[in-house]
């Protein structure tokens, strides 16, 4: 399944406003931290594989540059399971 423009901003602002990562007790929704058009792109790239594989790859293909970007983690582990499965949840939202 590919994504028209208009539904690849759509997810880009679902995912902007729905979801965070988590640093110590903070969290820094997507949109702030400039990953929700990253993360829409590679989830974008996965639907065909089901919302729940395309959450998890898409997670781990989005590296965030830490500490000036000398050092880089997957989305993956900084997201907290329950913005997994709000992730899940905005794409199967998304292939209905």
């Amino acid at each position: 399944m590919s994504l028209s423009a208009g539904q690849l901003n759509e997810l880009t602002a679902a995912l902007a406003d729905r979801l965070y990562l988590q640093v110590g007790g903070w969290h820094l929704y997507l949109g702030d931290a400039g990953l929700a058009e990253p993360l829409a792109i590679e989830c974008a790239a996965r639907l065909d594989q089901g919302a729940a594989v395309c959450a998890r790859q898409a997670l781990e293909a989005v590296q965030v540059p830490i500490g000036g970007g000398s050092t880089r983690l997957p989305l993956a582990r900084l997201v907290p399971a329950g913005q997994l499965r709000d992730l899940e949840d905005v794409l199967n939202d998304l292939s209905r």
